[in-house]
């Protein structure tokens, strides 16, 4: 209609849609199918990611460094998901396709931003590690809950920072042309294809908003593993080194589950070009699957948090036989005093 294709011109410079439309969903074979893994695999994350910081919150045993990361990590998997798919599903199953403007704008910062947490809390998780295996006597002493607390809120600021940054000069940008975004959710670097005029100086962020993330975060993971191979090749036993091997493993899982879509996308786009539904269908799976298998892989498995699990199971049952013996003994006491 003319109300939704209005523009509006701020102070005779920008030119702001009054809206977007997505056209990412349209034409892919089987969609419904894959929209019901993404819905289940929603709820799971959801499930999954609660279910482990309330864990986390109840245990106090679980009040370290180490698990500071890991709540994290968890909250941000959540919120990512939550920044994304809900609107997903909107858009699919009330035939929504179109978005107001100011609010792709800020479904892009919130996309963006929980995506970066996510991966530098990853680097601090190999940071911790690599502390744990190459300075095992110095762990205590150096990975403090202060000094988590404040890498972790450092990078909160960043990122922050960042996000803000590149949504706010997107804000600044003019539209001239087709209002159509071809994908799912509003991705900076289609909308910039979309503007007309000068946008340099939002491409130069955007690229170091890539090199921040995801390019610089899985090579000091990488560096950090070197770190710790060279570490464990110099211990004598074979047992200690499989011993602080198993450590890793998790995490390294997580990494590859994290980066690895990316950095797909993002190398085949650059050499051979991506078709527009395999672009979607990677990116997708790449901000969804992550938060879906972060809780399983790295704690719900581990003997930590398995067996805190168990302490706050016994612990209720406790509770609930000792509230039905109570209840019992009122029943009795009431029934003796009974007239």
């Amino acid at each position: 209609s003319e109300e939704d294709n209005a523009a509006t011109i701020s102070n005779v410079t920008f030119v702001r849609p009054a809206k977007f439309y997505f056209s990412g969903f349209s034409n892919i074979p089987h969609i419904t199918y894959f929209l019901i893994f993404l819905c289940f695999a929603y709820i799971m994350t959801v499930v999954g990611n609660v279910f482990l910081m309330s864990v986390i919150y109840l245990v106090k045993f679980l009040h370290t460094p180490k698990y500071m990361i890991v709540f994290n990590l968890a909250l941000t998997d959540l919120c990512g998901s939550t920044a994304l798919i809900p609107k997903l599903f909107e858009t699919f199953l009330f035939d929504r396709s179109d978005i107001v403007f100011r609010d792709c704008l800020s479904y892009m910062f919130f996309v963006y931003f929980f995506t970066d947490v996510q991966a530098w809390t990853l680097v601090i998780m190999a940071y911790d590690r690599f502390i744990a295996i190459c300075f095992p006597l110095r762990y205590h002493s150096i990975v403090t809950k202060q000094a988590i607390a404040a890498m972790l809120l450092l990078v909160w600021v960043v990122l922050l920072s960042l996000s803000a940054s590149m949504v706010g000069l997107v804000d600044r940008v003019s539209f001239c042309g087709s209002l159509v975004i071809q994908s799912f959710f509003c991705d900076s670097g289609i909308i910039l294809e979309l503007a007309c005029g000068d946008t340099s100086l939002i491409s130069n962020i955007a690229l170091g908003s890539f090199v921040l993330n995801p390019i610089l975060p899985p090579i000091l993971i990488a560096l950090t593993y070197i770190c710790i191979a060279i570490a464990l090749s110099r211990v004598a036993s074979p047992k200690e080194r499989l011993k602080a091997a198993k450590t890793c493993t998790s995490h390294l899982i997580l990494v590859a589950i994290c980066f690895s879509p990316v950095l797909y996308i993002s190398i085949a786009y650059s050499i051979s070009g991506l078709d527009r539904n395999g672009r979607i269908v990677s990116i997708t799976l790449a901000h969804i699957v992550p938060p879906l298998l972060n809780p399983i892989l790295y704690s719900l498995k581990t003997q930590e948090v398995l067996n805190s699990i168990k302490k706050l199971c016994n612990n209720m049952l406790s509770n609930i036989s000792m509230s039905k013996k109570v209840f019992a003994a009122m029943l009795t006491k009431w029934k003796e005093i009974r007239p």
